[in-house]
């Protein structure tokens, strides 16, 4: 499978390529005058400008998590403000989770990696290359979220094989201070989720936090979307909202019972909240945050790499420093891109369920009042095959869509809700926006093809896809 942004469209289609599969953010909407200005500004004052451009202290620019902090305590709302000592900068929210495998895990003695299904496909590779590869497990969703029954269940099938195998001790990791090696890990997008496109219950993310305190888990999240949401109304009254609907995770176990602090328990909490710039400033930038305890932020600040050569993205990290400080970069967030985004959203979701609906296509967790993010779960009626979809929808419409099974965990697909042949994820945000419902129109011609060669029996296709042809699509 070659990268996303390799693929190209239909070799014989007239049409033009229609790219819903690509998940970068809209090239109209990268600030470039927003991030001038404010390079312009650390640039000319050498006091900010000459330690950007040097080795940056382990935990990142202090300005920019103090001004991360402030930011997250207005939106989320906390019953107490953020910490700059809460805040550890970061390579973006890729490069942190490999961070937090270094300081967090150890290849034996953590059981397994637990990742909600579907799952973010390149999160695969990370968990293999810290050792995990044998250890990865799917935990289906419900309409809340994970299934939290499933994962206890599995989970203490996982300690009684340790405590048979007499894993009781990190068997690579050297002992240290500022880490520890959790039994399990735990990996989740709550909000608006890629791929599902779901968000988690407050009730699920609290039984979350619980069941990480009993069996000693770190759940990693990926908030990275929380800031892209708006009404889910097709006629919103407002464009944009500035406050999250809902507590992360990491805002959970902060106060849940004691927290962190209470007894008996470590200080290092059960659970990173992984932010990025990437989906709302530009994945160029390279820089992110990583939110937990003091202890667990202290940790991720002390991994090798950031030691060596002081945090990541030094440079860029100022800048944003600057733009949130001046409240351009907020501003830029709910006046520009939350309205933006919502009426791309929205167009999609007027074409499907104009066009797709009525074909017996379904979308998840309907009644939300809030939504967001850049992605759209469908799943096809039986027995059609999103591999069938997305690869007959290149080559006959050059419209490419991303096919259910990439998101599948490697090696754990056989529970029901682990496996996803009958579904696609389309992207709302890196396509022209005039082009997105012709992108659902012509998807609705394919499916209806499909349909009606299924009911004459001669759906040569899908026995082709069967047999492999549709191999080559990526």
């Amino acid at each position: 499978m070659g990268a996303f942004s390799d693929v190209v469209g239909s070799k014989t289609s007239s049409k033009k390529l229609i790219n819903l599969l690509k998940g970068w953010p809209s090239l109209s909407l990268l600030p470039t005058q927003l991030l001038d200005k404010a390079s312009h500004n650390v640039l000319k004052n050498t006091s900010i400008a000459f330690p950007a451009m040097c080795y940056g202290p382990d935990a990142g620019d202090s300005r920019l998590r103090r001004n991360v902090a402030s930011w997250l305590t207005k939106f989320y709302e906390p019953s107490e403000p953020v910490s700059e000592e809460r805040i550890c900068i970061t390579g973006g929210a890729s490069q942190n989770l490999a961070c937090l495998l270094q300081v967090f895990t150890d290849p034996v003695y953590t059981r397994n990696v637990w990742i909600v299904a579907p799952a973010y496909m390149l999160s695969f590779r990370i968990f293999e290359d810290a050792g995990f590869h044998k250890k990865l497990r799917a935990v289906p969703e419900d309409e809340e979220g994970i299934d939290i029954e499933y994962l206890r269940r599995e989970i203490e099938k996982s300690e009684a094989k340790a405590q048979k195998d007499n894993n009781n001790t990190p068997q690579f990791k050297p002992q240290r201070s500022w880490g520890k090696a959790y039994k399990h890990i735990i990996y989740c997008v709550p909000t608006f989720s890629n791929p599902s496109f779901k968000t988690m219950s407050l009730r699920r993310r609290e039984e979350l936090v619980y069941l990480a305190r009993e069996y000693d888990a770190l759940v990693i999240t990926d908030d990275v979307y929380d800031f892209l949401q708006w009404p889910s109304s097709v006629t919103p009254k407002t464009l944009s909202i500035d406050k999250a609907s809902l507590p992360r995770l990491v805002d959970i176990d902060r106060y849940l019972d004691g927290g962190p602090e209470r007894e008996g328990a470590d200080g290092f909490g059960n659970t990173a909240s992984n932010g990025s710039f990437s989906k709302i400033c530009g994945p160029g930038l390279r820089t992110g945050w990583c939110e937990g305890s003091n202890k667990l932020s202290y940790g991720v600040s002390q991994t090798g790499s950031s030691r060596s050569g002081g945090s990541p993205s030094q440079l860029t990290a100022c800048f944003l420093a600057e733009a949130l400080e001046t409240g351009d970069l907020q501003r830029f967030v709910y006046d520009q891109l939350q309205p933006a985004y919502g009426d791309r959203y929205r167009r999609m979701v007027q074409a499907i369920n104009t066009e797709l609906i009525p074909l017996g296509v379904r979308l998840p967790q309907t009644d939300r009042e809030v939504v967001g993010g850049y992605f759209i779960w469908l799943t096809l009626p039986s027995p059609l095959k999103g591999a069938v979809l997305a690869q007959r929808a290149k080559d006959e419409e050059n419209v490419v869509v991303a096919q259910g099974e990439i998101f599948q965990v490697p090696g754990d697909t056989e529970y029901p809700g682990t496996s996803f042949g009958n579904d696609v994820r389309i992207c709302f945000a890196w396509e022209d926006e005039e082009m997105l419902a012709e992108g659902i129109e012509r998807l609705a011609l394919v499916i209806r093809r499909m349909q009606d060669e299924e009911a004459t029996g001669s759906s040569k296709h899908q026995v082709a896809a069967a047999e492999g042809d549709a191999k080559d699509f990526w």
